[in-house]
């Protein structure tokens, strides 16, 4: 944990560099990222900097006024009594942290014996004094007591679960693994007395080494989980080890070798060993809520594991990547009807056949409604039918299936997914850039949801935030295309990433590799026209690239179009409300499908 959090824009880094130096010389610890590669997870070490920080030093300057990143977290550590401003050319302060005294710095920052300077420290010294004064002493080794975590901060117990190896000798059991790795995340996040890295953080030390008590540094936890998994015919080996962070000992390990249908009884034996080796009290409810599974089927749930590993990880709208979940979620609610999570899945990839590939029949909300029916607290399922609802321009219910998803489940990503594309397609950005950077955040598969949050910060204006989301999703879009390079949606966010970055002669090298290899991916054509309109001025270029998507337009494209702020440079162009005219009409003759 370091002492003070320092929030600035990249571009004043020179006027940040010695106020760092003259905070470090009073001996205490500083976080200010300059070291951040682009496309790196950002927002996650700032998430965890910033929540566990002792003092928050924002640096105001012209730049930084327009960052939402700087003002979000100067407005939380302003309602956590933390926040120390500086400001730099009489800087217009943000309205929510006016009223606070702030201290005008210019050219007296590089001098640290300065009246200003020394007035800046002295601030922060009562801070961190105040801290120290305050912190616990450290439990005694027999006490059932939180424990501190590594670098000191207040008394609790939190942990990182790092994904389980596969050791099957097999890429393809990978899925399952990762299922496993996921489900005690899950369980553990249901017991009160624990804070749980996100999968998001958790997931990005997935094939590297872990340098245990570095992680627990980096994530601010008291102890760490590790293990592997071995599945084989009808039998499966998971080995684990609790290890704290701050001694990098043992404090519990276990080897599990049982047959594959005692996977379920298995994670619930895991996760209370673990609650049992940390002492921290687990609740009957909560001792309840682990032991729902969705399923007791153990080879639906292997199914489920399958088809969840496709959608994270695969094509976004690929119509083959669509039909095998589909394919698998029914065979999974064929041997439990009763297994809801397969339904609200094989809902999400029927929704994408028939709004985004343009497949007639099915919208999908069959098959959520009976996910409702059999789970009516799903809030995944909520979430899905509120997209289906705002597909088909229902916008009001969908507001209320998705109010409801966030209040079950304000932590789900398909639920954060969900409800940024609603509030984006609402022209309320402000909450589509909220649940755009908390679906981020949580998946760090996911390319669509930082490219959308780049989308949003255009169109609010936030130049800064918009750069930061293209880098995230630059690189999340250049690691697909590494696991597939027929990948044409990664292309498609990529070359959107890249005009947002300025590198136009890049992006469209993308565009024309992607039209190459994937000439009939309708989203990277869309995604390219929404680039050349709102990035580049291009005009001429973003309509040619529409016209042949219109002719097979469906109706919820058609209505994302109406609203999509990327295409209003090109909305009173003849040619573009001709072209909307005519698929109005079309999908009008055909029953408006």
């Amino acid at each position: 944990m370091a002492d003070v959090f320092v929030s600035y824009a990249r571009s004043d880094k020179a006027r940040v560099a010695p106020l760092v130096a003259a905070i470090e010389a009073q001996g205490w610890s500083v976080w200010w990222d300059p070291e951040i590669a682009p496309g790196q997870e950002f927002d996650r070490q700032i998430s965890a900097e910033l929540k566990i920080a002792t003092a928050v030093l924002v640096v105001w300057t012209p730049d930084s006024v327009e960052s939402r990143w700087v003002r979000g977290e100067a407005r939380e550590a302003a309602e956590r009594g933390i926040l120390v401003p500086v400001r730099f050319e009489n800087a217009s302060l943000p309205i929510d942290v006016r009223a606070l005294h702030t201290t005008d710095l210019d050219d007296s920052a590089k001098d640290a014996r300065s009246p200003q300077v020394q007035e800046l420290l002295r601030a922060l010294r009562a801070l961190i004094d105040r801290q120290r004064a305050t912190q616990p002493e450290p439990a005694a080794a027999n006490s059932n007591s939180a424990r501190s975590a590594p670098g000191g901060g207040s008394a609790r117990v939190a942990i990182c679960v790092l994904p389980f190896a596969n050791m099957s000798g097999d890429p393809e059991q990978e899925y399952f693994s990762d299922g496993i790795t996921e489900d005690i995340i899950t369980d553990l996040s249901k017991v009160s007395a624990l804070e749980v890295t996100s999968r998001n953080s958790a997931f990005l030390y997935k094939g590297r080494h872990a340098d245990v008590p570095k992680v627990a540094r980096e994530f601010g936890v008291s102890h760490v989980l590790e293990g592997s998994v071995r599945k084989a015919g009808g039998r499966v080996r998971i080995t684990a080890q609790l290890i704290d962070g701050a001694s990098n000992k043992h404090v519990w390990a276990e080897r599990y070798d049982r047959d594959l249908n005692d996977i379920f009884a298995l994670q619930d034996e895991i996760s209370e060993a673990i609650v049992k080796a940390l002492r921290v009290r687990l609740l009957p409810e909560e001792k309840q809520a682990i032991a729902q599974r969705g399923t007791d089927n153990v080879d639906a749930y292997n199914l489920y594991l399958m088809a969840w590993q496709y959608y994270v990880t695969g094509n976004e709208w690929d119509a083959r990547r669509a039909e095998a979940i589909i394919r698998l979620c029914s065979r999974a609610t064929e041997l439990d009807p009763g297994y809801a999570r397969a339904s609200a899945l094989m809902g999400i990839s029927q929704m994408t056949l028939h709004f985004f590939a343009g497949r007639a029949g099915d919208t999908g909300l069959v098959a959520t409604e009976r996910a409702l029916a059999l789970d009516p607290n799903l809030a995944e399922a909520h979430a899905v039918k509120g997209r289906i609802l705002s597909g088909d321009g229902r916008h009001d219910e969908a507001s209320v299936e998705i109010d409801t998803a966030l209040r079950l489940d304000p932590e789900s990503y398909e639920v954060h997914r969900c409800a940024g594309k609603l509030r984006y397609r609402q022209h309320r950005f402000d909450d589509a850039i909220r649940h755009y950077t908390k679906a981020t955040s949580l998946m760090e598969s996911d390319i669509h949801s930082s490219s959308m949050l780049s989308s949003c910060c255009t169109a609010v204006g936030d130049r800064a935030a918009a750069r930061e989301a293209a880098r995230i999703t630059l690189a999340r879009a250049e690691k697909a295309l590494t696991q597939d390079p027929n990948n044409g949606v990664a292309m498609a966010f990529g070359a959107t990433a890249l005009v947002v970055l300025g590198d136009i002669a890049r992006a469209k090298e993308w565009m024309n590799r992607a039209a190459l290899i994937d000439p009939d991916n309708t989203n990277a054509r869309y995604n390219f026209a929404c680039a050349l309109s709102a990035s580049t001025g291009e005009t001429a270029a973003a309509l040619e690239m529409l016209c042949p998507l219109f002719a097979t337009m469906t109706k919820a494209l058609l209505i994302h179009v109406k609203v999509d702020p990327d295409l209003d440079p090109v909305r009173e162009d003849p040619r573009f409300k001709a072209m909307v005219a005519e698929a109005e009409a079309r999908l009008a003759a055909a029953g408006n499908q």
